[in-house]
């Protein structure tokens, strides 16, 4: 089974515990052999995700959405994306160098596109801007990959 994830960055940390235990309990229902989590591992949803999955005995495989994805993450994150990129068995790129919302929704594309089941840390809210987690959701449906949303009750979104 390959999963994907997509979520909103900057959650409260009240919600960020709750979508970790939802993340974990999601990754649980499926068994370790084969199974492949697939992410852009920014900070938030997208790293939770990638560290469950390999917590559970899967690999994971990264997307790059541009050469200057890394430096445009919050300099917290940099020690977590490294050592999971490291721990990555495949990554994909999409070739751009500036990271904005373009490269961002174009990595997005390559997610979705190599991914069985997509992931959706999402309130159901419309996107704040291009490439967000409305967008690839949007985009996930159109192009038939199956999506399950993880929006735990009591979570909240500054």
């Amino acid at each position: 089974m390959r999963l994907g994830v997509t979520g909103h960055r900057g959650l409260p940390e009240e919600t960020g515990k709750l979508v970790r235990a939802a993340l974990a309990a999601e990754i649980e229902r499926h068994a370790p052999d084969g199974l492949v989590g697939v992410s852009c591992i920014a900070d938030g949803p997208d790293a939770w995700f990638a560290q469950a999955v390999l917590d559970h005995g899967g690999r994971i495989e990264v997307v790059i959405p541009a050469a200057e994805y890394r430096e445009g993450l919050p300099e917290d994150h940099h020690a977590v994306y490294d050592a999971l990129i490291q721990r990555a068995s495949e990554t994909h790129s999409t070739g751009m160098t500036e990271s904005d919302e373009r490269a961002h929704m174009a990595g997005s594309e390559i997610l979705v596109d190599v991914v069985d089941e997509l992931v959706a840390v999402w309130d159901g809210q419309p996107a704040r801007g291009y490439g967000g987690t409305a967008d690839v959701v949007a985009y996930a449906e159109r192009t038939g990959v199956a999506v399950r949303v993880i929006w735990p009750e009591g979570a909240t979104r500054d």
